[in-house]
């Protein structure tokens, strides 16, 4: 006889033993944007609910993330000078580098990761030293190498390298060894595509290229088996964790390095990404809550074990209240 399928969804408590993904906030990275200036709490206007920070009133962010019980946060930096090279984002007393300090003085329960690109440092907003209106390559590792030594020695735990710059990982693996940060995981931007999702953020770092865009740097939305190339590339040069970005128009490539790679695997739900379900919900065209949460759970089941995502604050209201 035929097995009847529908037998295990007819109640809510058989659907909840008979589930096959479920989400836990501890599953979730918080994104932060802290900006240099005293007393700055600015929303960004295409990421509603999602707001630019001085250091002065990040607590007021911090204290509420660490009440619902996320662990883990990513801090981006919006400096006030900028130049060709990006020199404050190795400044010892840059607004990252004291951001990192101040959070691991008085928040010492939350693993703190750092961004380790250019593009909110330069004046041209392209992610590393420019020759020929191109980002050099190498030129930009040996910056990127400054750049990792003065976030490991303010405290962080962890960097994630987004510039997709050839042997970033190796060269940051090594500066960090040399320099006897061996403890300091290395999250790997493995797959980033060049993608319109990007839009918000931008607003929110203030990182928009001058001119061109990042296409000789950032992969092609086409590609699916030079995914698995760029991953192993990092696994070789020593990552802890492989990120896809964007997650939700690349479930197949999250679920391609989930079955390819015993490392962790981490998704970045990104601005444009929360942007586009705040707007409809908003509009009253879609409930946003349950349209966030089918879209976190999505990312998910495609295979991420990490959600860097900017309803992670949201969605853990949900889920704690699920939990009493």
């Amino acid at each position: 006889m035929a097995e009847r399928l529908r037998d295990n969804r007819k109640t809510e408590e058989i659907r909840a033993k008979v589930r096959e993904t479920e989400l836990q906030v501890a599953n979730f990275i918080y994104p932060l944007f802290i900006e240099e200036g005293d007393n700055i709490k600015k929303e960004i206007v295409s990421m509603p609910g999602i707001y630019r920070y001085s250091l002065d009133r990040i607590n007021e962010e911090l204290d509420e993330v660490v009440a619902l019980g996320i662990k883990s946060i990513i801090l981006f930096g919006i400096p006030l000078n900028k130049d060709a090279d990006g020199s404050e984002s190795w400044n010892d007393e840059g607004i990252i580098q004291k951001a990192i300090r101040h959070i691991k003085s008085n928040y010492p329960s939350l693993l703190v990761i750092a961004d380790v690109c250019f593009c909110e440092y330069t004046d041209h907003g392209h992610c590393g030293v420019l020759c020929d209106h191109d980002v050099d390559n190498d030129l930009t590792l040996v910056n990127l190498r400054k750049q990792v030594l003065a976030q490991a020695k303010a405290g962080v735990d962890m960097v994630a390298p987004s510039g997709m710059m050839d042997f970033a990982v190796k060269e940051i693996r090594d500066e960090l060894d040399k320099n006897g940060f061996e403890k300091i995981l290395i999250m790997g931007y493995s797959v980033k595509y060049c993608s319109s999702y990007y839009g918000p953020f931008r607003d929110a770092a203030d990182s928009a290229p001058s001119f061109g865009d990042r296409r000789t740097y950032q992969m092609d939305p086409a590609n699916r088996n030079e995914a698995i190339k760029e991953a192993q590339a990092d696994v070789d040069e020593g990552a802890d964790i492989l990120m896809v970005k964007p997650a939700l128009s690349y479930l197949d490539i999250i679920r391609d390095l989930k079955n390819n790679f015993d490392l962790p695997i981490a998704a970045y739900n990104v601005s444009g990404e929360y942007s586009m379900v705040k707007a409809a919900g908003n509009n009253g065209w879609i409930d946003e809550q349950k349209v966030m949460m089918e879209t976190l759970l999505s990312i998910k089941r495609a295979g991420a074990d990490i959600i860097i995502t900017y309803f992670a604050k949201e969605a853990a209201k949900i889920l704690n209240k699920n939990e009493q």
